[in-house]
């Protein structure tokens, strides 16, 4: 059975918390993603697990490990595709004000509410930082009341000073739209998701919303910042970055089975999105792999 989940995510700490921390230790064979936001603040630390990036107008591919803040009301899918071996996945959701209206104005806590600020662009980490702050976030599930929010506390302060980070969604796409309309992204999201590997029409893509192609093209606009064409486009390109990771397809073959009909056209297409070509994307990729450190 499909799972209905609403646009709107409420989120409820339990009884005697200010925070919701979760963590998952076992491959979740039926994660459902889906388009959804919450004025919560949401820090994700995956330790080994691959996944879909898909916050805001970003989308991106990872293949290892990520540790994410995004803002509040800054719409996001569902991370994780599958944890490897031993891998673990650690969520903790909590709203700006969590520890009272002004805590975070005052001097001292500067730092922290200038990453709160930053994380409505959303706020990738890359590996010094994980390095340092993932394994305190594995921590969190373990402690209780006083503790768990000082850990928390000292977890934002690391980031706060971290310079080992990027921006995900430069333009900021915080989701302040009727009920409505965020339903109509979640289906139109969800409908892409599935079907970007072959042609979607705008009297298709239009139909399913109930809306004139006209009146669609001017919803989607206004709502994503793009056109439908750009979006499918921007999928297709984040599933060949995942096969030139993953496959050892040609990039022939990657063009048509990520739904590109012409080759010179999924060539731009990934530029555009990447900035990069395929071929200098799958070197990047084998380079990389060659200079990790061996296991043991």
């Amino acid at each position: 059975m499909p799972n209905k989940k609403p646009t709107f995510e409420k989120v409820s700490p339990g009884f005697g918390s200010s925070l919701i921390v979760k963590q998952h230790t076992e491959k979740r064979e039926n994660n459902f993603a889906f388009w959804h936001f919450h004025p919560e603040l949401e820090l994700v630390y995956v330790n080994k697990g691959k996944g879909k990036r898909h916050i805001g107008n970003h989308l991106s591919y990872f293949n290892n490990s990520q540790l994410i803040l995004l803002g509040s009301n800054l719409p996001h899918n569902g991370f994780t595709d599958r944890l490897t071996a031993n891998g673990t996945e650690t969520v903790v959701q909590f709203k700006p004000d969590f520890l009272g209206d002004g805590f975070f104005n005052a001097p001292e806590m500067s730092g922290i509410a200038s990453l709160f600020e930053r994380a409505k662009k959303g706020i990738l980490f890359r590996p010094e930082a994980k390095k340092i702050v993932g394994p305190k976030i594995e921590t969190l599930p373990e402690l209780e009341g006083f503790e768990r929010i000082l850990r928390l506390l000292e977890v934002l302060n690391d980031l706060a000073q971290s310079e080992d980070y990027s921006l995900l969604n430069v333009d900021g796409f915080a989701f302040e739209t009727k009920p409505q309309d965020s339903s109509k992204i979640d289906i139109i999201f969800k409908f892409v998701n599935t079907n970007f590997q072959r042609h979607i029409s705008l009297e298709e893509i239009a139909d399913k919303v109930s809306m004139t192609v006209p009146a669609f093209c001017r919803f989607f606009k206004k709502a994503t910042g793009k056109t439908f064409t750009e979006l499918v486009n921007e999928y297709r390109v984040v599933h060949a970055t995942k096969l030139l990771n993953e496959s050892q397809l040609s990039i022939a073959d990657i063009c048509y089975e990520c739904g590109f009909n012409n080759f010179s056209h999924f060539n731009k297409q990934f530029n555009e999105v990447t900035g990069k070509s395929a071929s200098n994307y799958r070197k990047e990729i084998k380079k990389f792999i060659e200079q990790q450190p061996v296991a043991i």
